[in-house]
């Protein structure tokens, strides 16, 4: 069979990528090395996380502030079995909705490991079967990422654990010892904190989510710290971790260089993902690769071999399954002759913890590092009345604006819904949106969108209605 563009990986980079080369009227065909399709993103990452991020907050919400709201429960209990299904369930969902969009677009799926054979030509060998080829005009290599493991601190699956294990745990744990503090740590800490676990956090740098605006991490340890007794242990190099059959025992060095030791029943190892691309041979293509395995690649996200392109999480910058799409779609677009472009500065990033957390354009850190003029307005929860109505006061919204022309240059946001508020500032700094332009425009009342207003008039001459 011969395609005009073969994509490897059905992940969101894969599968969206597939169906924008289709709608443009290319041959297409999806490779996927697992029986069923959405990559680590629908199976094992985000859909499934946000699902026991969901079912474990309904759980805290009816332990801790039922009562308040005039709702009395008796003999409240978790059956994280009943969790794990509806968790499997929302994940089959979505396979089988990808499937039909496949079908729907007239995509050829092909099950297997796909690897270059050359450049024009790609083996797909199944789990079981022979091995079969096809050809191609151009590739798509969307192979997407996984779990950052360190020699001196083997994972077996059982005790000491990634992400994907932690998804499907058959038992809280009694303490979690997590290693890193990054995004998916937390969001997966949150999950079990909720379920009564004790969650200890170390990590290598200063503090959480570090690579967000320093305010964000600042708050959200606090209230980590107030309201799921998370523990945070800062500048602590992890040395190494132990199972001893029914506990973990992990050690590190503290900034003074004296050991330290952690015990607890399960232990996450959360310190970041790696491109994958194993088993792709992109050798006999003559693919190079760049920095830290990743794929090489120029503006158009083409390989140095003409007509290999490559996307998402295998190829630098931040790895978010938006991030891929976008890119799926400029590649698909940039083969059919037409001119996309993705401003990376513009691409959102989200914490799934409760309060959520989400930040886009530039942090105060990096506009003081640039030596640029800018001003700053900010609006707590506290004060927003659709937070107090439901008792969501934790957090604020921070508007970063040019001091000059009032542009605004990053937003910053923690408290309830942020993971959908942080599109009204995507919206706004797309079409180069000014502080006041925000703040003049009329918000539904009351909703929690109006604390983006009321920063955008702290910033605009201090002229916060409602602190």
């Amino acid at each position: 069979m011969k395609y005009d563009v073969t994509v490897i990986g059905s992940g969101p980079g894969g599968y969206v990528a597939a169906i924008r080369c289709a709608q443009l009227g290319m041959k297409t065909a999806i490779i996927e090395k697992y029986s069923v399709l959405g990559g680590t993103c629908l199976n094992v990452g985000c859909i499934p996380s946000k699902a026991l991020l969901d079912s474990s907050e309904h759980f805290h919400n009816a332990s801790h502030t039922f009562k308040e709201h005039g709702i009395e429960l008796d003999n409240l209990k978790v059956n994280l079995g009943q969790m794990i299904n509806r968790k499997s369930g929302v994940i089959k969902s979505n396979n089988d909705g990808i499937a039909y969009l496949m079908k729907k677009n007239k995509i050829d799926v092909y099950n297997g490991l796909g690897s270059f054979v050359s450049k024009n030509k790609i083996k797909v060998m199944p789990e079981a079967g022979e091995a079969q080829e096809i050809e191609t005009e151009k590739v798509i290599i969307a192979t997407g990422s996984k779990p950052t493991v360190l020699p001196f601190l083997p994972v077996d699956k059982e005790r000491i654990i990634t992400s994907t294990e932690a998804l499907t745990l058959k038992e809280a744990p009694k303490h979690m010892i997590i290693i890193g503090g990054g995004v998916i740590g937390l969001e997966l800490g949150s999950v079990y904190a909720r379920l009564g676990s004790k969650i200890t956090v170390v990590e290598f740098l200063d503090s959480i989510i570090p690579t967000m605006d320093r305010a964000l991490g600042k708050e959200l340890q606090r209230v980590l710290k107030k309201t799921l007794g998370f523990e945070f242990f800062f500048q602590h190099k992890v040395t190494g971790a132990t199972n001893d059959g029914q506990n973990v025992k992990v050690t590190a060095e503290n900034t003074k260089g004296e050991t330290v030791t952690f015990e607890g029943d399960y232990c996450l190892v959360s310190i970041g993902r790696k491109p994958y691309t194993e088993g792709l041979n992109l050798e006999a293509a003559g693919v190079q690769m760049g920095e830290r395995g990743m794929i090489a690649v120029n503006d158009h996200l083409e390989t140095n071999v003409p007509g290999i392109f490559a996307i998402g999480d295998v190829v630098r910058g931040a790895m978010l399954a938006h991030k891929a799409e976008e890119e799926g779609v400029l590649v698909a677009e940039y083969m059919a002759g037409q001119k996309p472009h993705i401003n990376y500065n513009l691409i959102p990033g989200v914490v799934y913890t409760w309060p959520e957390v989400a930040g886009v354009g530039f942090t105060e850190e990096q506009l003081k590092e640039q030596g640029r003029a800018y001003k700053t307005g900010s609006f707590p929860f506290k004060a927003s009345g659709r937070a107090k109505a439901s008792m969501d006061t934790d957090g604020f919204v921070k508007v970063l604006a040019d001091k000059t022309t009032d542009e605004i240059l990053g937003v910053h946001m923690i408290g309830p819904r942020i993971a959908d508020l942080i599109a009204e500032a995507v919206v706004a700094m797309e079409f180069r949106a000014s502080a006041e332009d925000i703040a003049r425009m009329s918000h539904a009342h009351p909703t929690y969108t109006e604390a983006m207003k009321e920063a955008c008039l702290a910033a605009t001459e201090n002229r916060a209605i409602h602190i």
